[in-house]
C-alpha cells in the first residue's frame, strides 16, 4: 500500500489534490480525525488491492492535544512497512483571506467565535509541528488551479517508492521567497539583464539573455558553487529517507537571472537523478 496523508491549512487546497489523487486512481476519504487514522489503516490494509493506493485527508479541526497523537501515529506508520508520506499544503494569510471572502464559506474554526483572520492564524499555529514532520510542503499562495494539480501530478503520484523527487524553483525576491523551499540561494548579486533595455521584457529562456550572463564569469561561478553544495549534500539528505527536495534560486523580480540559473542546475541534475523537476514562480503567473 502506498498511503498519501493530506493535511494543510482550510484552504490551502486539500480538497483539490484529493481531487486530482482520486483522478490518478487513488482511494480517497476525506477528513478523517486524526485519532482515527491508524484504525483506518489497519481496516484496509487487509481489504485487496483497491486501496494499494491511499490518499486520506486529514480533519482541519483537531483539538491540541490530538497534533501530537497525529505525529506519532504518521511515524509508526512510516517505521511499518507501508511507505507513508504526509503532504502539508500552505498558503499566505492574505491570499487565504481573498479566498474565504470569494468563496463566502465559513473558516472551520470561525464556530470558536474567532474572526477570519484570527481563525488562520489560530490553525496556522495549531497545525504547525505537522510542518516540521511533513515529507512535502506546498505553498499553494501564487498557484493556480491548474498549476497546483499539475504539481501534484509530478511531484506527489508521479513519483516511484523510494525514489527523491528534485524541484528548482525560480523566484522574484519582491513577491516573497517560496514558503516550501529547502534551500535559497539568492542570484541578487549577479549581473542584471534587467538593465539592458533590449532585454528587459526577455527572460532567462530568451537566448540574447543567456548570452549576456554566459559573458559574466560570476554566473557560471554562481552555478558552480550550488552545484557542487548540493552534490556533496543530496546524498546525505537521501540517508535520512527523504523524498522531495526543492531548491529555490531567487533573483529581483524573477525573470532573468534565477529562470538562467534553475534551467542550468536541472540540466545537470537530470543527468543523475531521474525526477529533476523545474518550475518559474514568476513566469507562469
Amino acid at each position: 500500500m502506498r498511503l498519501l496523508i493530506i493535511s494543510g491549512l482550510s484552504g490551502s487546497g486539500k480538497s483539490s489534490a484529493l481531487h486530482m489523487l482520486e483522478d490518478l486512481d487513488y482511494y480517497c476519504v476525506d477528513n478523517i480525525p486524526g485519532t482515527l487514522l491508524e484504525t483506518l489503516i489497519l481496516e484496509l490494509r487487509q481489504s485487496g488491492p483497491k486501496f494499494d493506493q491511499l490518499a486520506v485527508g486529514l480533519d482541519t479541526r483537531p483539538d491540541p492535544d490530538d497534533i501530537e497523537r497525529m505525529s506519532a501515529a504518521i511515524g509508526a506508520l512510516r517505521n511499518s512497512e507501508e511507505a507513508c508520506e504526509l503532504i502539508f499544503l500552505t498558503s499566505a494569510s492574505e491570499v487565504l483571506l481573498k479566498r474565504y471572502s470569494e468563496t463566502r464559506r465559513k473558516h472551520p474554526f470561525s464556530a470558536q467565535g474567532l474572526g477570519l483572520r484570527e481563525s488562520i492564524e489560530f490553525e496556522r499555529e495549531l497545525l504547525a509541528p505537522l510542518t516540521d514532520v511533513a515529507d512535502l510542503l506546498i505553498d499553494t499562495s501564487r498557484m493556480s488551479i491548474q498549476q497546483f494539480r499539475e504539481t501534484i501530478r509530478q511531484r506527489v503520484a508521479g513519483r516511484s517508492d523510494g525514489q527523491l523527487t528534485l524541484q528548482f524553483e525560480s523566484f522574484g525576491f519582491k513577491h516573497g521567497v517560496p514558503a516550501d523551499a529547502d534551500f535559497v540561494f539568492d542570484a541578487r548579486a549577479l549581473p542584471n539583464p534587467y538593465w539592458e533595455p533590449h532585454l528587459r521584457s526577455l527572460t532567462g529562456r530568451d537566448r540574447p539573455v543567456e548570452e549576456f550572463l554566459e559573458s559574466h564569469g560570476k554566473v557560471q561561478q554562481f552555478i558552480d558553487d550550488i552545484t557542487t553544495f548540493l552534490e556533496r549534500w543530496i546524498p546525505e539528505i537521501r540517508k535520512g529517507n527523504r523524498s522531495y527536495l526543492t531548491i529555490a534560486v531567487g533573483c529581483t523580480g524573477g525573470q532573468h537571472r534565477s529562470v538562467y540559473i534553475t534551467e542550468r542546475l536541472a540540466e545537470h541534475f537530470r543527468q543523475h537523478y531521474e525526477r529533476a523537476l523545474l518550475q518559474h514562480t514568476e513566469l507562469s503567473r
